[in-house]
């Protein structure tokens, strides 16, 4: 049955009603209508190309025109009347439907003219009669009286009509006075030959959203291309797949002769639907006929088969087989994008959804009322009856299954079933493998499931203190359908399986991270067609298997392992450990401990290895204490149990050895580690994976203890053995090389440091491809070592995108990311942007806080880092005041003598410096350096910084014999402990020279200045920003000497080079055009120091404001300057500022 298009509907009419009522004016009104009508398709036919129409129509009107002359009131000529107006309404309404078959009404157009010229003599008759015409009336119509005469007319009039609806097969049902309503309207335009649809329903009336899909369909379907144009719609059953199509054929209509409406569920429906097409088209009685007829059809007809979802349905043979028309389909089944151009129909735009959600609700609001885009057209009827919209969202996660499996009585669409049933009937389908698989991912979480979750499964050792193997018998049952006779995981098997579930939508597939993901909906859902509790806990064994290094399915999880054994609680441990989800980690371990300790005692392997884990727990919470008191009794216990050389004895004290080095306590973390050393060389060989591991683990001792020789020598070692043992390219065999540049890099080689680190990097790309966390963490090392080098730009650019990378891949608050923006922060602050580096540092510190706690080692670490860009910004007393806490945090955590309490103290030393309370920095300083030789000896790296720190404060209390005597020693240790060209030696030797000039040996600071600018030149390159600085401080040297042209030479060369490599405005920048400024004063260039005086001061008021103390020095040097050039007001303008500054500081 054909009607026309709800967008671009012709003119339509219907007959007249009136005769059906009671009351005498209706009896006698009859006639108005119908020449009301008639006129009104005598008008319309004027606008097409069909003379025949107009014809009969102007006809019909002579006819009705008449009668009204003889009586109107004559109800034997109603009946008559009406029959010819509805012909002529059937035939109007086809002609202009199918303007390209209109020719087969034209026959039948010409007969009824020239026989309703008859009827028209006959009437006319009765108010004039005539014997010569009532002679021929009666031959017409054998009949000897008028009325029966009328009554034959009557007859074969009805005959024709009968003949011609079921040639035409329309319904004719709407209004005359609609149809009059639009033809007299000013707006009224008559459209060409127009479509027919094929039982196509108009979309829903509250459709929203979908715009890029709209848009690319009717960028696709062109006429007259040439070719046979296909588009799939598919995605999830209730995404709004058929509603996408059916707004489409609402918009287009015009595009299309013909659109037909194909059920595509099973191969029944289609036959059906398209024997109909054949049958209401005169073409036949059978689906060939209804294709043949199509492909010779020419023409841009359009056939869209709806809900085609069943895979092992072969679409393509009902495909007319020409190169014309078009066809659209809608599918659950992603594999029918093989048809032609398509578009994955998924969740709605959060915008469209709020819309759609308050439309169907007859509502307006905010967008804070609604949560769950996904239910949008479910709740809105909930809502439009209860006008509760935030109460809605409550019921919805109390009633899920039941509000989803309900449909509304007042619908806005056709759509004729639920939500869960489209989805249900997509399950039904699935095989009882593919059926098992979507239940246990239910249990998962619904997005980064992967196919490694499953096979890592299948290999399951069944270590003591997690489930054993008698747990595990259905979830093993159920992995070993992915196995190869060989019981080797198949992937083909597993990617058959999947490509089952997702021939529904009801999984889908990222190719680009090759994780499936299910919608919430579908996944909540799935979990639902668990029939009873038994089967429901089924998964549970599995999904601990598939859950290890995945956090997001703990949480999907968690509600379900209520009764379970001890061991799946520790089996989600290291999950929430690398996420670093510590409070429940610790919650989560300590009570499993409870339990095992409880099931098996004490002294049982299972519970010491919880025991063991709960320290680690411990340790990465910073409760190193409490984490050594356990990981002693572990060790103790084991040497008991198992003996000294029993592997799990040597992993207990290699964990004892890690938490002594937390505690700071390198010594005794040597001797512990050096003894796992040995015995795993004994008990394995010196080849084993686990004692080059404690190899490593050594190494990186010897580096926090300062023997950096020995850790390279070590580092040099693991990575030879791995590389002949694994090659050139295995993780292990990276992470080595990747150890030994951090070497390098601490033995002042960051050339060396760099190679290696492009190797590891290039490698890991090309293995692991870029976003692989052990990518970004090899591409972040290299920053680190760009910005040793002095390359800040290239350290900013990489720490850019390893930022940006890990935020996408792990999320703003997981550690390596805060990691990320912390080193960014640093390199911001090199590159003298403090407000970022700040801006940065809040950040970190505010996630570490919320994530780790205010006590956390890494959360103080923020806290001081932030400190010391307070203190670059001249906020001394901020920074002063953080200090303050990390310092007593640090003690009450750690204790007065860990590194990173001495650390703090010694920061805080640094900012009395800077609020030139001297005196309190050497005390604290005098406090640092004694514990730091007392726990690391005087020859330690850390002493030698201690030692260098306290010297400066002597400096800044003009007491500069007793700082070079600290200089002198730090240099000779320094010299002995890395060599005379490592960075921090060369960092003495230019402290030195310092002190030489403070006590007026210039000569002497020259040549150790000069002797530091070669060394930095050769090793770190002209462009270096310790090159410059060294550079800056032989100029000094010159000016002290008298040799202000060679100074001034050196501080333009510095001058030029800063703005090219840091830009004009980076403090270091303005610091050396401050010093050339100085040069030209003393060359006697006073306008040119002016010149240079006032952009110093200007860009650090730009930078800083007026109150940093760097400001104010460049107002008291530029009040300087205007005083020798007799520009006193000038001058004491800015003196008057710098009081007024100094009084509220």
């Amino acid at each position: 049955m054909s009607t026309t298009s709800p967008s671009n509907a012709q003119p339509s009419t219907t007959q007249p009603t009136g005769g059906n009522k009671a009351s005498a004016k209706s009896k006698s009104d009859w006639l108005a209508p119908a020449i009301l009508t008639a006129k009104t398709i005598t008008a319309a036919a004027e606008c097409v190309p069909f003379p025949y129409i107009k014809g009969v129509s102007g006809t019909v009107v002579i006819l009705l025109e008449t009668v009204e002359k003889v009586k109107k009131n004559r109800e034997d000529l109603k009946e008559l009347c009406e029959s010819t107006t509805e012909i002529v309404m059937i035939l109007h309404d086809q002609i202009l439907a199918h303007g390209n078959t209109a020719v087969k009404f034209k026959a039948m157009c010409e007969e009824l003219e020239s026989y309703l010229a008859a009827v028209i003599l006959a009437v006319q008759n009765l108010h004039n009669p005539s014997k010569g015409f009532r002679k021929r009336v009666k031959e017409f119509v054998g009949s000897n009286n008028m009325t029966d005469e009328i009554a034959g007319h009557q007859k074969q009039i009805q005959g024709i009509c009968f003949k011609l609806k079921l040639l035409a097969a329309v319904d004719t049902n709407s209004k005359v006075s609609e149809m009059h309503a639009i033809m007299t309207a000013p707006s009224f335009v008559v459209t060409p030959p127009s479509q027919s649809i094929n039982n196509c329903p108009p979309p829903s009336r509250i459709f929203q959203g979908r715009q890029i899909i709209l848009a690319k369909m009717h960028k696709f379907f062109t006429p007259n291309s040439g070719k046979q144009l296909i588009y799939v719609l598919h995605g999830l059953g209730g995404a709004g797949k058929t509603q996408i199509a059916l707004k489409f054929i609402q918009e287009s209509s015009a595009k299309f002769l013909d659109i037909f409406l194909l059920d595509a569920s099973t191969l029944d429906t289609i036959n059906t639907g398209l024997k109909n097409i054949a049958v209401s088209e005169f073409v036949g009685d059978s689906a060939e006929d209804t294709l043949t007829w199509l492909q010779s059809k020419h023409g841009d007809w359009l056939l869209f088969f709806d809900n085609a979802d069943d895979p092992k349905i072969n679409l393509n043979k009902f495909f007319p087989q020409c190169n014309h028309g078009n066809i659209i389909i809608t599918s659950r089944n992603p594999g029918l994008r093989a048809y032609g151009t398509h578009s994955p129909v998924s969740d709605m735009e959060d915008k469209d959804a709020i819309t759609l959600l308050l439309q169907s609700a007859a509502k307006e609001g905010s967008e804070e009322n609604v949560q769950a885009a996904a239910v949008i057209v479910k709740a809105g009827s909930f809502i439009l009856q209860s006008e509760d919209i935030a109460g809605y969202l409550t019921l919805y996660q109390e009633n899920r299954a039941r509000l989803l499996s309900e449909k509304a009585v007042q619908s806005h669409d056709h759509y004729a079933w639920t939500v869960y049933t489209t989805w249900q009937i997509s399950f039904d389908r699935l095989s009882p493998i593919a059926a098992t698989l979507l239940q246990l991912c239910s249990f998962l979480h619904y997005s980064g499931i992967s196919e490694d979750m499953f096979s890592n499964a299948s290999k399951y050792s069944f270590p003591v203190w997690l489930p054993a193997k008698e747990e595990l018998q259905e979830p093993l049952q159920f992995l070993s359908s992915f196995l190869d006779p060989t019981g080797e995981w198949s992937s083909l098997r597993f990617s058959e399986v999947t490509n089952e579930i997702k021939s529904y939508s009801l999984i889908t597939f990222d190719a680009a991270t090759k994780m499936f993901s299910i919608h919430p909906l579908v996944h909540a859902w799935s979990r639902n067609t668990l029939v009873d509790e038994a089967a429901s806990q089924i998964p549970d064994h599995d999904i601990t298997l598939a859950s290890l290094r995945l956090m997001p399915h703990l949480g999907a999880l968690s509600p379900f392992n209520a009764g379970r054994g001890a061991g799946f609680g520790a089996a989600f441990l290291y999950i929430y450990l690398s996420v670093r989800k510590l409070q429940e980690a610790q919650d989560l371990i300590e009570q499993v401990f409870d339990k095992y300790n409880l099931i098996f005692g004490e002294q049982h392997p299972a519970t010491l290895e919880i025991m063991q884990r709960l320290g680690h727990t411990y340790s990465c919470l910073g409760e190193y204490k409490k984490a050594k008191e356990l990981e002693v009794t572990v060790l103790e216990k084991r040497s008991k149990l198992l003996g000294e050389d029993h592997l799990d004895t040597l992993r207990a004290r290699e964990h004892l050895a890690r938490t002594h080095s937390d505690l700071g306590d390198f010594e005794n973390a040597k001797e512990l580690q050096v003894t796992v050393l040995e015995k795993s060389i004994r008990l394995l060989g010196r080849d084993h994976p686990e004692a080059l591991m404690s190899m490593g683990h050594l190494a990186w001792i010897h580096s926090k203890l300062g023997d950096f020789e020995n850790a390279k020598e070590l580092r040099v070692t693991v990575l030879e053995k791995r590389t002949a043992l694994l090659g050139q390219d295995h993780p292990d065999t990276l992470t080595a090389m990747g150890n030994l540049a951090r070497s390098h890099s601490e033995l002042g080689d960051s050339e060396k440091a760099k190679e290696l680190e492009v190797v590891v990097l290039e490698k890991r790309t090309k293995l692991l491809g870029e976003d692989h966390p052990d990518t970004l963490l090899a591409m972040g090392n290299l920053a680190i070592t760009h910005s040793e080098l002095g390359d800040l730009e290239k350290a900013k650019e990489l720490e850019v995108v390893v930022l940006e990378k890990r935020i996408k891949l792990l999320g703003e608050h997981h550690p390596q990311t805060l990691m990320a923006m912390g080193n960014l922060a640093s390199i911001h602050s090199k590159l003298g942007d403090f407000e970022k580096a700040k801006e940065f540092e809040v950040t970190v510190l505010e996630k570490r806080i919320k994530l780790l706690g205010e006590d956390h080692p890494d959360t103080l670490l923020a806290m001081g880092n932030l400190a010391r860009t307070h203190s670059e910004l001249g906020e001394f007393e901020k920074a002063k005041e953080v200090e303050v806490t990390v310092l007593e945090k640090r003690i009450k955590l750690l204790g007065e003598d860990h590194p990173a309490t001495l650390l703090a103290m010694g920061n805080l030393a640094r900012t009395h410096s800077k609020l030139r309370d001297f005196e309190k920095a050497k005390e604290v300083e005098v406090t640092v350096l004694e514990k730091r030789i007392k726990l690391l000896g005087e020859d330690h790296p850390q002493t030698l910084m201690a030692m260098r720190n306290l010297a400066s404060t002597h400096s800044e209390l003009r007491d500069f014999e007793k700082a070079k005597k600290l200089k002198v020693t730090g240099l000779k240790k320094w010299i002995a402990l890395l060599g005379q060209d490592h960075p921090d030696t060369l960092i003495a030797m230019g402290d030195l020279a310092t002190t030489h000039s403070k006590l007026g040996d210039f000569e002497k600071a020259k040549e150790l200045e000069v002797a530091v600018l070669e060394k930095r030149t050769k090793l770190l390159g002209e462009d270096h920003p310790d090159t410059l600085l060294t550079m800056g401080n032989l100029a000094t040297t010159h000016s002290e000497l008298g040799d202000f042209e060679k100074a001034k030479e050196l501080e333009v060369a510095v001058l030029e080079k800063r703005i090219k490599l840091l830009g004009e405005d980076h403090p270091q920048t303005l610091m050396a055009m401050g010093n050339l400024a100085i040069t030209h004063s003393t060359l006697g260039d006073f306008e040119k120091a002016k010149e240079l005086e006032v952009t110093v001061l200007e860009k650090r008021r730009q930078l800083w404001g007026d109150q940093h103390p760097d400001t104010v020095g460049a107002m008291q040097n530029l009040a300087i300057m205007y005083r020798v050039l007799d520009k006193l007001t000038e001058a004491e303008d800015l003196e008057q500022l710098v009081r007024q500054i100094q009084m509220s500081l």
